[in-house]
């Protein structure tokens, strides 16, 4: 158990990465309410993180090669600590293709999980992402 009492599942991939991150979620939540742009709690969540000290990135593009030439990109809103994506989207919910996103941002990046998360009048709704085509999966 953590110092909530919640229970921590071992079994996660990156699972104490990812409760870090879905804590800073929730703190912005708490912080600033719902409404806001996105990028008012991409700010808010940058900021958390720096404060926490986790090394991160925004807006890194991958770029997407067929024969060895360029022919799209990605941009994903924050890699955190070089293995986990977070996606941030607005409104009540996500969608399949929100999904579909995050999971096609996973595979051109090689990485094993990303975190779709929304920011709901209901509090902070979040999804985790598992790239099973990762070797490590």
């Amino acid at each position: 158990m953590d110092q909530e009492g919640q229970i921590r599942r071992k079994d996660l991939v990156h699972a104490d990465l990812s409760y870090r991150v879905v804590g800073i979620l929730f703190e912005v939540f708490n912080e600033l309410g719902y409404g806001h742009l996105e990028r008012v709690y991409q700010r808010a969540i940058a900021e958390l993180m720096r404060k926490l000290d986790l090394h991160f990135q925004e807006q890194v593009r991958y770029t997407i090669q067929l024969k060895n030439r360029p022919i799209a990109s990605y941009v994903l809103d924050f890699l955190i600590e070089g293995k986990v994506v977070l996606e941030l989207k607005r409104g009540a919910r996500y969608m399949r293709k929100d999904i579909e996103q995050v999971y096609a941002y996973l595979r051109a990046s090689d990485l094993q999980l990303g975190i779709l998360a929304t920011f709901t009048s209901q509090g902070v709704a979040y999804k985790r992402i598992v790239n099973i085509e990762h070797p490590h999966s």
